[in-house]
């Protein structure tokens, strides 16, 4: 318990910046996601091309790979920002080509009746997405959506490597001050157990509220 309370700011700043991390990120993923998914299904050829392309690339890619493109390569075309932003970027793109293919599976589950009948009324494409698709596609969606997240959660431990602070960073700190290295790795644990549990309770809440009933 020594290494907890002796280092409680070390282990809150962590806690924190993991935090920070997972909700940045999240926002991002769910964005870019949803416009993607939304090109995956779109009737423009190119779209659908560009939203392939998304998805292939990034579900392909290592997400340390991913991390190094972006920390390290981005500066060398000019764009210099805190590595926080750069990790936000790496997590978020790399998180968006799952939930896209979740959305994506949800808009599957919808009749193409519904979509047909949309058009014959008249609507576009965009008033069939948002109206009449997308609202119940995003009930068979939210356990899948919650679980991309809680893996991103998770993921965000890799942005340690890269002088970003978060939790599982802090246990080098400990290392060098001669704390347990397996006691420094169990509240590291419980840390991203409290970050993975409440976005499963907030998911959750969502599934009862509109979730599909079984």
């Amino acid at each position: 318990m020594d290494v907890l309370t002796e280092n409680w700011s070390l282990y809150g700043k962590g806690f924190l910046g993991t935090v920070e991390l997972t909700v940045y990120a999240s926002i991002l993923a769910l964005v870019l996601g949803f416009v993607m998914a939304s090109f995956r299904v779109a009737p423009v050829g190119s779209l659908r091309a560009i939203g392939t392309v998304w998805v292939a690339v990034l579900r392909n890619t290592p997400l340390t790979l991913l991390f190094f493109a972006v920390l390290l390569g981005l500066p060398r075309f000019g764009l210099v920002l805190p590595f926080q932003v750069f990790a936000v970027l790496a997590l978020g793109c790399y998180t968006s080509a799952f939930i896209c293919e979740a959305l994506r599976s949800g808009i599957n589950t919808v009749p193409t009746g519904q979509g047909e009948a949309a058009r014959s009324l008249g609507m576009s494409f965009k008033q069939t997405l948002g109206n009449v698709v997308l609202p119940q596609a995003f009930r068979s969606v939210i356990p899948p959506v919650g679980s991309t997240l809680i893996a991103l959660a998770k993921n965000s431990a890799i942005a340690g490597a890269f002088s970003v602070t978060e939790l599982l960073g802090t246990y080098k700190t400990l290392n060098e001050l001669g704390y347990s290295i397996i006691w420094s790795f169990v509240w590291i644990a419980v840390g991203y157990l409290i970050i993975t549990l409440a976005i499963s309770a907030i998911f959750n809440v969502l599934e009862k509220r509109w979730g599909v009933a079984r």
